[in-house]
């Protein structure tokens, strides 16, 4: 199992250095992919949690599940801070931001 590991992360690593290694705007656009997916998983995960469909949620925060839909697909872009917090307070969550420093590459 430690092989694979280490055959995995050589793999990222080559991956990396290949395609984001010294490219700024594909690092920033990995940063803000990473970013819609971690938001989309989460409101997945919290929902599913909640034993709620997409339906019942959508019917707590007064929208629809299509909406419900987009949310949780991890390429989308357009989640707004109030949408967060009205999906949060519907699942008994809060959202919390956090600013966090920015890895820079030597």
């Amino acid at each position: 199992m430690a092989k694979r590991a280490k055959l995995l992360n050589d793999a990222v690593e080559i991956l990396h250095r290949r395609f984001y290694a010294g490219k700024p705007a594909r690092l920033k656009n990995l940063d803000e992919v990473r970013a819609n997916e971690e938001i989309a998983r989460r409101i997945y995960e919290l929902r599913a949690a909640a034993g709620l469909t997409q339906t019942q949620l959508a019917g707590l925060i007064g929208t629809t599940a299509s909406v419900i839909c987009r949310l949780e697909d991890a390429d989308y872009e357009g989640h707004s801070l109030a949408m967060l917090r009205r999906i949060a307070g519907a699942l008994h969550q809060r959202v919390e931001i956090r600013f966090v420093p920015i890895r820079r590459s030597a």
